[in-house]
């Protein structure tokens, strides 16, 4: 896990417009059509609701800079896997990657793909379990799409990017010019009370989730210990512009009520505004997005079981490569079992983008805490900085916050189970995920022992 024993090392070639454009292009995603709905029912007004995707915007800054300061000093590594190997030992990063393959990435894509569902449904309606069938559907085709190994055009993903920040700007702007005019807007106002901040944000924090992947372009840019500061900035501050836009449209037209009663919220905006058709064409531009971000999710999911194959040899099965299409096979196959496992778990429920947030989210929070100290453990071992390299700006400041705020998370996720709406239908879902990854203790040991 030597970086320094790569003779080749990444070149430097992105420019701060280069680095704003990526950061972006990894944090905009399709949950900015789904989560909003929840934050609504857990805030008491748009006040609280609008505060509430600021303060997301605040965090993923903070967490983003912590994770360039971890990135540049081991820029050839495996991100949370390899900081969390250094940090805390092979047995933290095993129960990680165990996490990550059977809870973390697994949930997620079980979640967005549910996201998936709600907006498939409004172009085509299956009779029973709609959201769920087509859910299982983008789970199986994206699997198998990543199974042949299918190789993605840069050019395509920065058109595709473009084209979603172009469309969520002129939706929201129409939105707000349109909102007031329309008489059939559900504007009622939401009843005063019973919300819960820290459970609103965990949604808002999952919507704006990429923004670790951002970290590890330290790397790759051009003066990173001055330019990725403004990198980072400059992107967070653009994604929650546009969140905050994106959100003041929503209420423009359906009001605080309307949007948390809403199950596919752009959808309904639209409808209020153009139309059926504008409703079915806005659902179908929500359904490529949401794709895309599946997509990336598997991609990105099986390489980490990739490298817990690699390393440990009880699960050697995962760390072959295959030469056909250059892709982890196992470890997309079994990432893909799990995930339609977990879409099927999540039918039965309520609501299955909320179960498998549930599910998720203890999980997550915990392994971000942990992520997120060993830049404490980094800086006590005194490990010299290489020449421009970047460092953490106002430390210990910026990490203290973002690791406070990850154990606040922690304890809103844990939480989860006593919201008077949620809890009663999800608290399984919780205890799953955290039982899940307390297998992953004796699990470790176990596979030491073996010859």
């Amino acid at each position: 896990m030597d970086s320094d024993k790569n003779p080749i090392k990444p070149r430097q070639l992105l420019s701060v417009t280069d680095g704003v454009f990526l950061t972006v292009g990894m944090i905009l995603g399709a949950l900015i059509f789904k989560a909003p709905s929840t934050v609504a029912g857990a805030t008491s007004g748009a006040g609280e609701f609008l505060l509430a995707w600021l303060f997301g915007g605040a965090v993923s800054l903070c967490g983003a800079l912590v994770y360039a300061e971890l990135a540049a000093r081991h820029p050839d590594t495996g991100g949370e896997y390899a900081f969390l190997t250094r940090g805390w030992g092979r047995g933290v990063g095993f129960v990680f990657a165990w996490s990550r393959m059977t809870v973390i990435q697994t949930g997620a894509i079980a979640a967005v793909a549910f996201v998936f569902g709600d907006y498939a449904s409004e172009i085509l309606r299956f009779e029973k379990q709609s959201p769920a069938i087509w859910a299982a559907i983008s789970v199986i085709a994206l699997t198998l799409l990543n199974l042949a190994g299918t190789l993605q055009s840069k050019t395509l993903q920065k058109v595709m990017e473009l084209m979603l920040i172009s469309g969520l700007i002129l939706f929201s702007i129409a939105a707000i010019w349109v909102g007031g005019r329309i008489d059939g807007a559900p504007k009622a106002p939401a009843a005063p009370g019973g919300g819960s901040f820290g459970f609103a944000m965990i949604f808002v924090l999952l919507a704006y989730g990429g923004w670790n992947e951002a970290a590890y372009l330290a790397g790759e840019v051009r003066d990173a210990r001055r330019n990725m500061t403004r990198i980072l900035v400059g992107g967070v501050i653009a994604v929650t512009a546009l969140y905050l836009l994106v959100n003041i449209g929503y209420l423009a037209v359906l009001g605080h009520a309307g949007v948390k009663d809403s199950k596919a919220v752009a959808a309904d905006v639209m409808r209020l505004i153009v139309g059926e058709r504008g409703a079915v064409l806005i659902a179908l531009l929500v359904c490529v997005s949401v794709l895309t971000t599946i997509n990336a999710a598997i991609f990105t999911g099986a390489r980490t079981s990739y490298a817990l194959g690699r390393d440990f040899d009880s699960f050697r099965a995962l760390g072959m490569w295959r030469d056909s299409g250059s892709t982890p096979g196992n470890a997309i196959i079994l990432q893909g079992a799990i995930a339609l496992l977990l879409v099927g778990v999540g039918s039965t429920t309520p609501d299955g983008f909320a179960a498998m947030v549930a599910y998720t989210s203890p999980v997550f929070w915990t392994f971000f805490l942990l992520t997120g100290m060993t830049i404490f453990r980094f800086r006590r071992k005194k490990e010299q900085a290489k020449a421009g390299e970047f460092r953490t700006p106002l430390y210990p400041l910026v990490p203290a916050a973002f690791c406070l705020t990850c154990v606040y998370m922690l304890y809103s996720s844990v939480s989860y189970v006593r919201n008077p709406d949620y809890g009663p239908k999800f608290g399984i879902a919780v205890a799953a995920g955290l039982i899940l990854m307390a297998a992953g203790i004796p699990l470790y040991f176990l596979q030491r022992k073996k010859p």
